[in-house]
């Protein structure tokens, strides 16, 4: 049975009045909330409820950890594993105005993530190495004399 999206139809209207217009979208059991063709949080339940979960980095970490955040874990093969996403301070989900300063920093990582996969996917510089040779050009086959007898399948 899928999700109820009343909650992440929630999420999105707090985050909305900062990122943008957001679209919630069926992932993995919860909801993606995209924006601008970037995720920029997620809505599952853990085991504790419905909740939402904003993309984070390394370096803002400590302001997700200060208002008593927690980061994203799950159980991969008996392994706990963890995403860069953070549970929305309690206090931010009563109101757009009081969300708007996490929704842009979920932005702001959303948008760095973007870059940081461009850069990654662009080709190497070509060095200045000498120049690749032609390959050799194969010989081509003989070709038959017209006197040549053609054996038939029957020898």
């Amino acid at each position: 049975m899928p999700a109820d999206p009343t909650f992440a139809n929630y999420c999105c209207e707090l985050l909305a009045s900062t990122v943008g217009p957001c679209v919630p979208r069926r992932m993995f059991g919860g909801w993606g909330i995209n924006t601008g063709g970037m995720t920029i949080a997620i809505v599952a339940n853990l085991g504790t409820g419905e909740k939402l979960w904003l993309k984070a980095h390394g370096t803002i970490r400590s302001h997700y950890e200060a208002a008593g955040s927690q980061r994203f874990t799950y159980m991969a093969k008996g392994v706990e594993r963890s995403i860069n996403y953070y549970s929305a301070p309690e206090e931010a989900m009563e109101s757009a105005q009081l969300m708007a300063p996490w929704a842009r920093q979920a932005l702001d990582c959303a948008l760095k993530a973007q870059s940081d996969k461009a850069v990654r996917s662009r080709p190497a510089t070509v060095s200045k190495a000498k120049p690749a040779r032609p390959a050799a050009k194969r010989p081509s086959a003989p070709t038959p004399s017209p006197t040549a007898k053609r054996r038939s399948a029957s020898g």
